[in-house]
């Protein structure tokens, strides 16, 4: 009989082998998502390998053993006599990156080069980061697909509807401001939707902006305007109506510059939005989050290092920017109102700031 010893050993072992299983999982999907293979498979019902392969004309052999990886890995079914398929509940996860809250493969961007890897292990010795800048333009690629989706089908109808005041001032001719705009998913959505009002996207991240700007140049929006600058270059006196920090006040070496610089830039009956990851400030009250390690490796590899990519940075990390955090900030800023809103959005808060 196994004593408790030999059972802790079997089990940490197991789970050790299982991070392994998940790291080849996420390449496998990374080169599916690269193929094409999900959204040729959507709606292909059961197919054989060979029967993807005249839909996409790459090798059988190769698509069949990365059929069975995915049915191993249970996104995708299996069906006797090497038969596979991707369901509806498959391609909204896996394919639909238009239509689906529930879209998750942006996030699997190919695996950290050598040189990035070196930078981390730098970054151990000597406390320095490195910026977004640094980080190059396929991680500001990536961050688009990984956070847009959710930005691009709920901030409309679900969100903007939630902050007092906002869409009627979107309506009528709104001066609008995204602080930390990256590839400008957010700013886009609502200059779509509201024309009339004028927005600037603001960040310093040069790949981003870059991006950015071929984006509006596709969508034909004139309405929008891209400045590649730190958060605290904002004029200094009262602009703007509106202002959003999307998923970026963990990421800045220094956030209490940059609420001081949204406190003169906005106007006295303004309001600033905020959204963050959702995270209760404490390690033992985050334990029931099943992705808080994968969270944590992200703080490390970006969101930290960002965040302590110059001398001064603050460091906050992925999960830093927490309620309490963002209040106590907020209100050292000059803001002496704070709402807190949950809109069933599975990674972050939002945060209704106002003067």
């Amino acid at each position: 009989m196994a004593t408790a010893y030999e059972k802790q050993l079997k089990a940490l072992t197991l789970k050790v082998w299982l991070y392994k299983q998940g790291e080849m999982v996420s390449l496998m999907i990374h080169i599916g998502d690269r193929l094409g293979l999900y959204k040729t498979l959507t709606g292909a019902g059961i197919v054989t390998a060979e029967e993807l392969a005249e839909k996409t004309n790459y090798h059988p052999r190769w698509l069949l053993e990365w059929l069975k990886n995915q049915a191993a890995a249970g996104i995708i079914e299996y069906h006797e006599h090497d038969r596979f398929e991707l369901t509806e509940v498959g391609s909204a996860v896996m394919a639909n990156e238009e239509d689906s809250l529930q879209f998750a493969v942006g996030a699997f961007n190919e695996p950290l080069g050598a040189e990035r890897i070196e930078k981390v292990i730098e970054a151990f010795k000597t406390g320095l980061g490195f910026s977004y800048q640094d980080q190059g333009p396929a991680c500001a690629h990536s961050t688009e697909r990984m956070l847009g989706p959710w930005t691009k089908l709920a901030l409309i109808p679900q969100i903007i509807p939630r902050i007092e005041g906002v869409k009627e001032k979107l309506e009528n001719n709104a001066m609008v401001a995204d602080v930390g705009c990256g590839t400008g998913t957010a700013i886009m959505t609502l200059a779509e939707a509201y024309p009339n009002s004028d927005f600037h996207g603001y960040d310093s991240c040069g790949h981003a902006i870059t991006r950015a700007k071929e984006r509006v140049k596709e969508l034909g929006l004139t309405n929008i305007s891209f400045h590649h600058v730190e958060g605290e270059a904002l004029p200094k006196e009262e602009t703007f109506d509106f202002v959003l920090t999307f998923d970026c006040m963990h990421d800045m070496t220094r956030p209490d510059l940059v609420i001081d610089a949204i406190r003169l830039a906005l106007k006295s009956d303004g309001t600033w939005l905020i959204k963050d990851i959702k995270s209760t400030g404490s390690f033992l009250g985050d334990q029931k989050n099943p992705t808080l390690a994968l969270l944590y490796a992200f703080s490390i590899t970006s969101c930290m290092s960002s965040a302590l990519s110059e001398a001064d940075g603050l460091g906050l990390g992925t999960l830093g920017f927490h309620p309490k955090v963002a209040e106590d900030m907020t209100k050292a800023g000059g803001f002496s109102q704070f709402t807190l809103h949950d809109v069933g959005d599975p990674s972050n808060l939002y945060y209704e700031i106002k003067i």
